[in-house]
Order: structure tokens, then sequence, then C-alpha cells
């Protein structure tokens, strides 16, 4: 029986493998399918006693992740060939040295790259902000490391139901934290689009479960309403003599999730479920013309809303996307997004990075700089090795997912920043002497200060005076991380002065008072001052705002022996060893790798209640915190700190009440608010804490604090409360016990 197991396994194995070439071959040149079936042989070999969670044999990854490359990124065979090989230098007894040998430096640069930054946020440690960083230090050796890593972890994700629940919520954290956001600054929009579904699917399966069997019931609907729709454009079009294709696209499901989160609507009410695009096949010269010329015969059928067009085919988006927007009403009263792009555009827009460079030849340097300019700023980013990982991280987050505003040097040069930002990281991205020297900037000839946010279109001319130098407060005036870098390097220097004068200070008063200066007298005054660093304790000696004369107050503080030194702030005061955490007789949740019945407290940002799927946090100076898997905060914590995750899991219902937050909202009537509290309070036997209502024009909406026993005695309620005539619509909001 295990025989025929085996010889099935190796003919699909042989089927996969043979998919793929099908896949590469348009694109093949020379011996390059002996490289890839030798990449192939030598990763077979490699893997073949291994298997991955679900029991699958382990090569059917690398060949999957090969796969993804050739057909969802578009790279070629030295892609590929790392691909089918990125795990075994880390996994198996090959070296690199053989891989060199074997495959050439190319690839042995990739398969390093690779095996160096395995281990992001794979395994919990304290370090995975800074092995984030190292993986982007490989953009300036080889892009081909981070598309082969994303489409490394696109497979782990398209395969994640295998793992434990806990390996998935740190899976999953880690990719809507930073994976996804890296994909759509790479113009992965196919790739960004499937991670954050995929995010969705094992956070919130349920809703995600009922958005996918919405948009499916309404498929035919919609496929008509396409046709209808499209028919008096495109026999204009076909008039005109220009070759293209129609595509209807629903929109993704996390974006129709994020829509009804955001707005508080029901899916029947997000109007730009879908969006049609038109994709021109026309020669690079006469594209900006084709795509105007669409537009003007989509316009002539039906009205845009002159706030949603977007034209990013004059000015492209940073990360290379270039497409025409509008969003128009049709005959039967609905909005209707229409994209317009050519062959080539579509092409960037999902294949992103490796698409623009197949391009890139026909291109003016002005257009194929957007993503090297990006990656050039990353690669200055990383080269400012004064800030933490974590600070590092935050930054570059901040800057992926930021749309961009255009604006221009008085000499006509353009400038592309994120939106929000001012005037004083405008200066910065001319020079770092220019941002310190800022007084203030002429936009379009008329004076604004250092905090103006900058609009498309601005021509900028910046103010300065050699009597100008940063301060605390310009940290809140930018967006940019280059701004608040160069910012942080100045203030860090004037602050190293002004520690040391402190320190000189402290000295010369001790030396006075007769106390003998140490490092230990030191860390005693920055507790007595209440300071979470001995340098800030210094720094504000320097600057006055702690009186030396206040120092003479230190005897007393030494007398106290009672009185014990407070930690630093930034000391690891939390234990790793959560069975000496005091018991509390709680035996609701138990927590840690051994499930043990430990002291925790409930996250005040989103309010767990039993049944909630939650995960615990050791925080450094309240124990443990209990946080819903889906809190606003969980993303950043179990990608940043998995070192200071601890699994939690309810055991049994108690009848312990737990404050929860219901939002009603409905169709005012008499009697409708008795109907409510009759089934809260008799029906259900529910205490409930507050409650306040508002009525508008017939619209009744309420929002009750109460105290439930467990999420499933919650579920009940809402649904009792669905019941009610003129209830529309119950919904669970955060709610914080603030008594």
């Amino acid at each position: 029986m295990i025989a025929v197991d085996l010889e099935e396994e190796r003919k699909e194995i042989i089927r996969r493998y043979r998919k793929l070439l099908r896949k590469a071959k348009p694109f093949l040149k020379g011996d390059d399918a002996k490289q890839i079936k030798k990449a192939f042989n030598t990763s077979l070999e490699a893997h073949k006693e291994m298997r991955r969670k679900s029991g699958e044999p382990y090569i059917y990854h690398p060949i999957a992740v090969a796969e993804i490359c050739v057909d969802e990124i578009g790279l070629g065979t030295t892609s590929i060939v790392a691909a089918l090989l990125h795990d075994v230098v880390e996994d198996t007894e090959i070296e690199l040295e053989e891989i060199e040998q074997d495959f050439g430096p190319k690839v042995a640069k990739i398969i390093d790259g690779l095996t160096k930054i395995s281990g992001v946020f794979e395994h919990g440690s304290s370090q995975q902000a800074e092995n984030f960083r190292k993986m982007l230090l490989t953009l300036s050796d080889d892009v081909r490391v981070i598309l082969i890593k994303l489409a490394d972890r696109l497979h782990n994700m398209r395969t994640l139901g295998s793992m434990p629940r806990h390996k998935q919520l740190k899976i999953i954290s880690e990719t809507i934290y930073l994976y996804a956001p890296l994909a759509h600054r790479l113009g992965l929009y196919a790739i960004k689009s499937e991670l954050e579904d995929l995010w969705l699917k094992y956070t919130e399966p349920e809703t995600y479960a009922d958005i996918v069997a919405k948009i499916a019931e309404s498929k035919s609907s919609r496929a008509r309403f396409i046709k209808s729709f499209m028919n008096p454009i495109l026999e204009e079009i076909n008039k005109s003599g220009l070759r293209y294709e129609v595509k209807g696209r629903p929109k993704s499901i996390y974006s129709i999730w994020n829509k009804m989160r955001k707005q508080d609507i029901p899916f029947e009410q997000v109007y730009d479920l879908f969006a049609v695009r038109i994709i021109i096949d026309t020669d690079y010269d006469h594209e900006k013309a084709a795509c105007w010329q669409v537009y003007s015969i989509v316009t002539d059928f039906y009205t845009p809303n002159p706030d949603r067009l977007r034209d990013w085919v004059s000015t492209p988006k940073a990360n290379g996307y270039e497409s025409l927007h509008t969003t128009v009403m049709s005959r039967k009263g609905k909005w209707v997004e229409v994209q317009i792009r050519t062959k080539r555009m579509d092409d960037i827009a999902e294949k992103g990075y490796a698409a623009h460079w197949k391009y890139k030849d026909g291109m003016t340097p002005t257009q194929e700089s957007g993503l090297e300019v990006w990656i050039q700023k990353v690669r200055d980013m990383l080269e400012q090795n004064d800030t933490t990982a974590i600070e590092f991280v935050d930054d570059f987050r901040a800057n992926l997912f930021n749309e961009e505003v255009f604006v221009f040097t008085p000499k006509g040069d353009l400038k592309i920043l994120p939106v929000g930002a001012t005037s004083l990281d405008f200066a910065f991205d001319i020079h770092t002497e220019v941002g310190a020297k800022c007084l203030g900037a002429k936009v379009n000839n008329r004076l604004v200060p250092l905090n103006y946010k900058l609009r498309n279109g601005d021509q900028v001319e910046i103010l300065t005076s050699n009597k100008q130098k940063p301060n605390e407060d310009w940290l809140r005036l930018v967006v940019t991380s280059k701004a608040k870098s160069k910012i942080k390097d100045t203030l860090k220097e004037a602050k190293k002065q002004a520690a040391a004068d402190g320190k000189e200070i402290v000295q010369r008063k001790l030396k006075q008072m007769k106390v003998p200066f140490d490092s230990d007298v030191a860390n005693q005054l920055r507790a007595f001052f209440e300071e979470k660093t001995v340098t800030d304790f210094y720094y504000k000696v320097g600057k006055g705002v702690i009186d030396s004369t206040e120092i003479k107050k230190y005897k007393d503080f030494k007398t106290k022996k009672s009185k014990t030194v407070k930690p630093a702030a930034n000391s690891t005061a939390f234990s790793d060893d959560f069975s000496k955490i005091k018991e509390t007789g709680k035996d609701i949740l138990l927590i840690g790798e051994n499930m043990d019945v430990i002291d925790y407290r409930y996250a005040r940002c989103c309010n767990p209640i039993p049944g909630d799927d939650v995960f615990g946090f050791v925080t450094i100076n309240e124990g443990i915190k209990i946080h819903r898997t889906t809190c606003p905060n969980a993303p950043e914590l179990l990608s940043n700190h998995g070192n200071r995750i601890v699994k939690a899991k309810w055991l049994s219902k108690q009848q312990n009440a737990f404050l929860a937050g219901l939002r009603i909202i409905g169709t005012d009537r008499v009697g409708l608010m008795r109907d409510v509290t009759s089934i809260i309070s008799n029906e259900l036997k529910v205490n409930m804490q507050s409650i306040s209502i508002d009525t508008e024009t017939g619209i009744f909406d309420g929002q009750i604090k109460l105290y439930i026993n467990n999420t499933k005695h919650l579920d009940e309620l809402i649904a009792q409360l669905e019941k009610v005539t003129g209830v529309m619509r119950v919904t669970r909001f955060e709610s914080r016990d603030d008594s």
C-alpha cells in the first residue's frame, strides 16, 4: 500500500515539475531548461526525506514557489533555479559553496540572501525587526531575493490550513504587517490582494466566508450588468479601430471588508463592488493618447464623478503603477469604477517590479526611475544605523502604503513625496543642510510655515537661516524617514553635549556634598528624579530642567533604605518563566506553553471576553495582557515582539460578567427602546452599565454597554435583538470599563 502511495507521489511531483517548465518555456534560452532540471533534481534529492506539516512531500513547496515566481511575478531562469533551491542550504547538508560551484555566483548570492533572512519572523526571536532590516539590505544586492521571499510567503499563506492555530496567528500577523505592504510597494497588486484576503480568511473566517458567498451569489447578475454597461462603450471603441480587451473584476474580499468596517455598512451598501478594466493594445508612443481617447468615449455615455478621477498615466505612482481611473454613474443608478490602461501598464500593475524591468529599454530615464528612487531611499534608510530596528521597521511601514504628492522646485524639477509631507519634509529632501536651517517656505509665492502640508502641483521655495536649529517639535512636523532621521541625528548630538555638561554639574555638586560618585549613585539619582535613563537625567540637569540645587535632596533619598531603585524602562523587566507568576484562582483562561492558570489582565484596546480568540502579551511593567486576535494592535505585537507572545485559551464558561458594547441601528418607532431593553434585562437577564440613544430623521442609533458571560452569550443576545421589529443591524464595538 505504501509503495503505491509513494509511486503516486512520484508521478504527482513530476506532473508539478512539468507544469512549471510549461510556464517557463516562452522565455527559456540556451541551456536554461538543463539548469532548471538540475536545480529540481538537486532539491528533490536534498528534501527526499522531508514532509510539510500537511504530510505532503516537501518538494511540492519549492516547485510551487518557483511557479509563483515565473507565472505571477514574471521572473526568469535564475529566479526559478534559486526558488527551487531556496531551502536547501538552511534545511539540508548542502553547503553554499556547492551551490556556487554547480549553479554559479548569481544563484549562490540569491540563495545566500534567502538563507540569511530565513529567520525573519520564523522563530519568535527578539531580533525580528533586526532580521527584517537584514532582509531589506538585500535590496542593495539583488531585488530578486525579496521577490522570491514574497513568493515563498504567498505559498505558505495558501497552505496555512495545516498549521496549528498559534502559528497561523503569527504568520498572518507578519503578513498583514509587513509582507502585504511590501508587495504593494513593489507593485505586486495581485499578490498583495491575495495576502490580504488570506489574512482575513484566517483572522475572521466567518466574515470571510460570508463575503465570498455574497460575491458568488451576485456573479451572474454582475456579469449581465457589466455587459449592458459596456455595450455602448465597446461599439464606439470598435469604430475607433483600437485593439482592446475588457476585464470585469470584483474588489478583493479584504477591501470590501475594510470598507464595510470603516464605513459601518453591510455588504449590500458597498457601492463599488467591482471595477471594469479596459486594456488597450497599442505601442508605447501612443499610450497616453489612447487612454484619454477611451476615457472620452466612456464619459460620453456616463457621467463621471469629478472627485474620483485618478491620472496615473501622466504621473505614474512611485512603484511604477500607471493607469487612468474614473468612477461613473451607470444608467441603473450604480457607481462603476472604470480603469483604462495599456497592455504594458497592465503587465506592470499585475507583476510589478519584474515586469517594470522587462519594458525598461523603451522608457526614458524619468519614466524608469520611480522604483529605483524608492529602492535608493530604502538603502539610505538602512545606512542610518542610529535608529533602533523597531523604529526602522515603523518608519519603513509608514512609507509603504503612502500615496504620493507631486510638487516642484523653483526651477521646475519634480519631487515625489508621501501624502501628508510638509514644507519641512521638502527641505530635507532637497538637502540635509537646507532642512536643518529651514525657517519656512514660499509655496506658489505665498509664505507658509514649516508644518504646511504640500498639495499636488505646489511649487516650493525653501527659506533658510544660519541661526535656525532643529528641535524636538520638528519630529512632529515631518512624515518622511529621511527628515526624521536627520532631525534625530542633530538632536542626538545636541543631547550628547547637554548630557556631558549635566554630568559635570552633578559630579561637582556631589563633591561639594562629600558624596563619592559612581555608577550606582548615578542610577539612584536617575530613579529619584524618575528619569528613564541616566543620560536623560544628565541631559535635564544640563538643560536646567532639573535644578542642580535639587541634588541636595539625594541625602534624604539615600537614607530611606526601604526605597528601591526602579528598573529603567528599557531594561528586561519581564521573566520568561511564566510559572512564577502568582496564581489568582481564575479558572477560565489557560496561558503559556504548559497551559497554566496564571495572572493576567485584559487589554483595554480590545476588551476580550471569554470565547474570543485570544493571545497573551508579556508587558514590561504590567505582567501578561490578553488581546483578541482581531485587536487593532495584534499585527504589530505578533510581528515585532514574538518572543513576548504566549498562547492563551479559554477552558470553560464561568459566570463572571464581562463588559461588552453593542451598537444598535434601526428605524425609530414608539416602543423600540422598551422592546430592546426587555430582551436584555428580562429574557436574557443581562445587566446594563450604560445606554445612549441618538435619533435623527427617523433613524435610531443606540450604544449599550452591558455585562455578559462569554462570546456565546453575546452572540445569542445579538441574534435575539436582530429579531426586534425595526432593528436593522446589531454590531459589537470595543467597550472600555472605566470604573
